[in-house]
């Protein structure tokens, strides 16, 4: 079995492969980017095949989307708390995103039943908008 924060380090490490980030959740498991619905996008995927989707098309606009900095701040028997980052080009709007995250899982048997991450969402706008 695995621990939370190998878990999130799974996550972490294969998010260039959806279909391993997907195998990693419950089937009923949820990846959510809450503070992205204040800009409109929905940003919750529930259950392997809509995560695997999820992920794809973060991957089609931002291709060298990886973390790094990863820093574990917190773990429990069954949830570990981290923030990491992200530096990489947004195809469509040629700009650079910088991100720091900070990233809550809640493990169930095994698998991710849920993250939670949280990001600076003016970084984000000012990344993926082509106007600013």
């Amino acid at each position: 079995m695995h621990t939370p924060t190998q878990l999130l380090q799974a996550y972490l490490a294969e998010i260039q492969d959806p279909a391993a980030v997907a195998a990693l959740f419950a089937e009923d498991g949820v990846l959510e980017l809450p503070a992205l619905s204040s800009m409109g996008i929905d940003a919750r995927a529930q259950g392997p095949a809509a995560i695997e989707r999820f992920i794809t098309g973060l991957l089609t606009n931002v291709p060298d989307f990886r973390f790094k900095n990863v820093q574990i701040l917190m773990e429990t028997a069954d949830q570990v708390f981290a923030e990491y980052s992200i530096e990489a080009q947004v195809l469509s709007t040629g700009k650079l995103y910088r991100q720091t995250y900070a990233g809550r899982l809640v493990m169930q048997d095994g698998k991710i039943k849920l993250l939670r991450e949280s990001l600076d969402t003016l970084a984000a706008y000012r990344a993926f908008t082509k106007d600013v």
